[in-house]
């Protein structure tokens, strides 16, 4: 969050776009949500989507000096229900620096999605948070979210076909390209898990772990770009040219050695990783057919 963040800008602002689906926004939180259902239910989860919407911002922003705090055992926790999900999130990572802000966009797109399902009858819904993504599935029923590679160009690059089945209810994207600073020159490294706040925390680290030192690659103090980062003096990617094919493997190594790693431990269930035109793929997922090499499908 930057410093506009923390102002809060304008209240919060709703709309119904033309194709029925639901735009909530405030300040940095972004949403788009779908509810897929009988009309009336539609309307009902919209409205307790709306309700729950209006304090998240600033509930976070009374709490951003310890949002910003490294997750370690002397972590004092928080008051509000936002942050403690992103607490909830980042502590199977603490032994790594990781701080709550790596599940920001997650853990709101997951008490969003909370609220707008609370005793609803709907077959699906979706809350995504600038692509960090919130699912609800029925029995039965699935949902396709398309990757994409270079958030520069964007293109279809991939699908996540999630079904109720799998244990995914998640699906995030991190790396240099995106929203917020990445200490790693993924141009994205897709993650899905149990839950978005925890595929959020996850794609973070995965994004910082696809790296390698290169001339090609520039960086800068993450404070002398925000003053507000948690990230404080580390430095972070704010450029990547041209790398080697060799390059590029040993670095798309190194995030799905990290992937892989958070797999074992059943902390998320695969990751789809893209840099320079390449793509890595982790867990129960399998590249297309040649001519289509690089669309990864992940499905049951």
């Amino acid at each position: 969050m930057t410093a506009a963040a923390e102002r809060g800008r304008s209240g919060p602002t709703g709309r119904l776009l033309g194709d029925g689906r639901l735009h909530l926004q405030h300040g940095p939180i972004d949403l788009v949500i779908e509810a897929f259902g009988e009309e009336a239910e539609r309307r009902l989860a919209y409205r307790q989507a709306w309700a729950r919407f209006q304090d998240i911002l600033e509930t976070l922003v009374a709490e951003l000096p310890l949002l910003r705090r490294p997750v370690d055992e002397t972590h004092p926790g928080f008051a509000g229900p936002v942050a403690r999900r992103m607490l909830a999130a980042c502590r199977p990572f603490a032994s790594t620096f990781i701080t709550p802000m790596a599940a920001v966009a997650g853990a709101v797109a997951e008490e969003v999605l909370e609220a707008l399902t609370a005793g609803r009858r709907l077959a699906k819904a979706y809350v995504n948070n600038g692509g960090d993504i919130a699912l609800y599935l029925s029995s039965g029923e699935r949902l396709a979210a398309g990757l994409v590679a270079d958030a520069d160009h964007p293109a279809l690059d991939g699908i996540a076909t999630v079904t109720a089945p799998m244990p995914v209810r998640g699906i995030a994207t991190s790396g240099w390209r995106g929203r917020s600073f990445s200490l790693g020159i993924a141009d994205a490294a897709t993650v899905l898990a149990a839950g978005a706040a925890a595929a959020d925390a996850a794609a973070t680290l995965v994004a910082n772990a696809v790296d390698l030192d290169h001339p090609a690659v520039r960086r800068s103090r993450a404070c002398d770009l925000d003053e507000t980062s948690d990230l404080g003096r580390r430095l972070v990617t704010v450029g990547v040219g041209p790398l080697e094919a060799d390059a590029v493997a040993e670095a798309l190594a190194r995030g799905a050695a990290c992937a892989e790693a958070m797999r074992r431990a059943g902390h998320i269930y695969g990751a789809v990783l893209a840099l320079q035109g390449e793509i890595r793929v982790v867990g129960p997922a399998a590249l297309a057919q040649p001519e289509e090499r690089r669309l990864a499908r992940l499905c049951a």
